[in-house]
């Protein structure tokens, strides 16, 4: 099955430097299938026209195909309603949509907002802007978080409580539903940063009782500046817009302006459409690879990678959760990162190096950064044993 899903990635037969490229910073970014490149072509040859405001053959039939994507990321990951699931530029706009329009509705100086001591910067610095306190859930040297010390983190002044879904650092699936249950118990919604977990594994925002979930296509096959924010109607419905313009009103005079209603209050101006029509291209196959599969190949992928590299000299892992995704964080004895992730490129291998906008994880273990190597499903033992042959060319270098 992998040599098929490979074939369904031209990318994967560049060459980088003379070497074979061996594609491993999956968690910034994944490469995009054939299926996907051919909606947008698509789009733009055949269908390309604004929607929702044209009577035109083209504006109906993009504008349908766009709402039927909406329809299809309701079912992807079970919303209960179409109109809870917004589109944005991504996590980051999809946070800051909330963080933006909560904070304004429900944020008061002094108050407070959960997180975890794990969350990219994305879900940190919106909440600051916002005006909140930050209360971080601290987590053990495996990357666990510490679950009764959450629990003591409520306050009569805790307005929401914003964490991960998957580290984008350490790879640790953090319990989403226990999280949620003790928020709830507190009267306290939850928003989950859902950017790492949406390609890994199946996502039920009804099961995980969450009241905001965001993510990105990017990162699950899709084109780049495209996401979606799901949010319970009944937290939508008590949010002002976020952004001003076309689309998101009901009528403008120069006195008042009264708004649309759901999902289309939160998403103003031209959306990127062809890139809405890539993610429900994107959705079609992962739904066909299986998410079922998809996870065992990666798990698979994760044993042998993480065993490989184990075997090396001077290799400290970082994130070492019993219940994680493929991503494995690591330091090659006092080198720095940077130095590592140049070395390897020059062989084909491409990585992340660096604090991966997770500058307080960093800090917590007291090192400048990580070498990441993260994996999706197109990639093989091969690409861990090339991997691994790189590392060790480059250790006598590192010394």
């Amino acid at each position: 099955m992998n040599s098929d899903i490979r074939s369904q990635f031209p990318i994967l037969d560049t060459e980088v430097h003379g070497h074979p490229l061996v594609y491993l910073d999956n968690a910034a970014t994944t490469q995009k299938p054939l299926s996907v490149v051919h909606t947008l072509t698509d789009y733009y040859l055949h269908l390309n026209s604004n929607i929702h405001r044209g009577t035109h053959h083209l504006a109906v039939l993009a504008t349908e195909r766009y709402e039927q994507v909406r329809r299809q990321v309701q079912q992807f990951i079970n919303a209960r309603r179409h109109h809870e699931v917004v589109f944005t530029r991504g996590t980051t706009e999809s946070i800051n949509l909330v963080a933006s329009s909560f904070g304004r509705r429900f944020i008061q100086p002094g108050d407070e907002v959960i997180v975890s001591g794990m969350e990219h910067h994305s879900n940190i610095v919106p909440w600051q802007l916002a005006g909140a306190r930050l209360r971080p859930i601290p987590f053990s040297d495996e990357g666990v978080l510490d679950m009764q010390a959450y629990e003591s983190l409520f306050s009569d002044r805790t307005r929401i409580v914003a964490v991960c879904h998957v580290s984008n650092t350490l790879g640790t699936v953090n319990p989403v539903s226990q999280i949620v249950q003790i928020a709830h118990a507190h009267g306290v919604p939850v928003l989950v940063d859902g950017a790492q977990a949406i390609s890994h594994m199946p996502v039920d925002v009804q099961a995980l009782g969450c009241d905001f979930y965001c993510f990105s296509g990017h990162k699950m096959y899709a084109p780049m500046g495209v996401g979606v924010m799901y949010g319970r109607e009944e937290w939508l419905s008590q949010l002002p817009p976020y952004q001003g313009g076309g689309e998101m009103i009901s009528e403008v005079t120069f006195e008042k302006t009264t708004f649309n209603e759901l999902p289309f209050r939160f998403e103003a101006g031209t959306p990127t459409v062809g890139d809405v029509l890539g993610l429900g291209a994107a959705i079609e196959f992962m739904q066909q690879v299986g998410l079922a599969n998809i996870a065992s190949i990666e798990a698979e992928l994760l044993d042998y990678a993480t065993a490989a590299l184990s075997s090396l000299p001077g290799v400290r892992f970082f994130g070492t959760a019993p219940d994680k995704t493929s991503v494995l964080s690591f330091l090659v004895g006092d080198s720095h990162p940077y130095d590592v992730g140049t070395l390897i490129d020059q062989m084909g291998i491409a990585v992340r190096t660096g604090h991966h906008c997770t500058q307080p994880i960093m800090d917590r273990y007291a090192i400048p950064g990580t070498v990441r190597a993260s994996f999706a499903v197109y990639n093989t033992r091969q690409d861990i044993d090339l991997f691994i042959a790189a590392l060790q060319r480059v250790l006598p270098m590192l010394q």
